[in-house]
């Protein structure tokens, strides 16, 4: 029955954003897509461990959550003008105009990205509609309380409904004005699987893949925006080293990763959009960040990086984004070209005390410079700083082979 329930869950975990965009569509509602949907869950939860998965998990889900939510309505409809009015939308449906594209899960991107919204507003409301993210897992990942994350998501929720946000992608003369909220977006929901930020698996490869295919979508709306073709760079050549990123249950660092194990046709993938993004001559951030990327699959092995380009690279994108993640990224090539010691001195100057990474990155720095008592405390800092437990256990081990 455990494993049962665990199907349950990981399913729907996965068929999260697609479930909650149709339900959307269908009833011009966020809430009543919300609440329909968790009671197909409850429903998949009694019925699933003993009958078996059925064959067509989402439909099941799909089909069960639209039953729920128009029995739902027809209760409500009589005390609830909302309600009714959903089940009008609902009926009005088929003939409703969407816009440029037939995609669920795009519409509802730009509805979470809309600029009514303040950006920490888009980036939560994203991860919790179409990344099924908990709202635990998102005060995780922004560093704020539970409750605050929790108001922020309702607020978003009410905004939508208060401005009547359309539910369609914008015309094409509004997307260029709207691109750089759903290019953050798309960034932060592939990095949420890249490295999840819940105690469950340490890599969701539905939020990976999800990104780069609403991505792609993008690309083919804007075929001559180059910070796109940037952000597609990107997240291929990130994706290509998925499958060497965790082993035995260990997160598994860029330099000791099994390069026989990356994805050469995604390589090959991302090296071009680099290459195309550099003939259009208009350097944005995640033309950058794929540049980086780019230098890191391109090396045979992890002494071969040409690590001068990575910093002068970081250079470049520090004049666009001066962040402090940044120059922590930019410290870690510095470590490689210059020493653990220059890299140490930038690193203890960003103030990032809240950021698990930066304790993970002092605690690398103090190892090589052979101050363990320092790094055992910097590497405690950063386990308990995450959640991911592939990361954890890395961490751990690289903590007990200290002297």
């Amino acid at each position: 029955m455990q494993d049962g329930t665990a199907a349950v869950e990981r399913i729907f975990r996965e068929e999260y954003g697609r479930l909650i965009a149709s339900l959307v569509r269908r009833f011009g509602d966020i809430d009543i897509a919300e609440e329909a949907a968790g009671e197909a869950l409850v429903a998949a939860l009694e019925k699933w461990p003993e009958s078996g998965v059925p064959p067509s998990p989402g439909g099941w889900l799909t089909t069960t959550a639209g039953h729920r939510a128009i029995d739902r309505i027809r209760r409500d409809k009589q005390r609830d003008a909302k309600h009714q009015a959903a089940l009008m939308h609902y009926h009005d449906t088929p003939h409703e105009r969407t816009g440029p594209v037939e995609d669920d899960r795009l519409r509802l991107l730009f509805i979470c990205c809309h600029p009514a919204l303040a950006a920490e507003a888009r980036i939560a409301l994203t991860l919790r509609l179409l990344g099924g993210l908990t709202v635990p897992e998102i005060a995780q990942a922004f560093l704020v309380p539970e409750t605050t994350m929790a108001q922020r998501i309702t607020r978003a929720k009410k905004k939508i409904a208060s401005a009547k946000v359309p539910y369609r992608v914008p015309e094409a003369k509004d997307l260029p004005q709207r691109l750089s909220g759903v290019l953050a977006v798309l960034f932060l929901v592939f990095n949420e699987g890249y490295l999840a930020t819940g105690d469950g698996d340490p890599v969701r490869a539905e939020l990976t893949g999800e990104a780069i295919r609403l991505t792609r979508i993008l690309r083919q709306l804007l075929p001559e925006e180059p910070e796109v073709a940037g952000l597609l760079g990107l997240l291929v050549l990130t994706e290509a080293r998925r499958a060497a990123r965790v082993r035995n249950g260990q997160l598994v660092p860029l330099h000791e990763q099994d390069r026989a194990g990356w994805n050469r046709a995604l390589i090959a993938e991302g090296h071009d959009l680099v290459r195309e993004c550099l003939a259009v001559n208009r350097p944005g951030r995640y033309q950058i960040l794929a540049a980086i990327n780019a230098v890191h699959t391109d090396a045979c092995s992890a002494p071969d990086t040409d690590w001068s380009q990575v910093v002068a690279l970081y250079d470049q994108l520090t004049l666009l984004d001066p962040s402090p993640i940044v120059a922590l990224n930019r410290a870690v090539a510095v470590a490689e070209l210059d020493g653990p010691e220059v890299a140490l001195a930038l690193v203890d100057r960003l103030p990032l005390a809240g950021y698990h990474a930066w304790h993970a990155v002092r605690a690398d720095l103090l190892r090589r410079l052979g101050r363990s008592a320092e790094a055992r405390h910097a590497y405690d800092a950063a386990i308990a700083a995450t959640n991911n437990t592939a990361e954890r256990a890395y961490l751990s081990r690289k903590r007990g082979e200290l002297v």
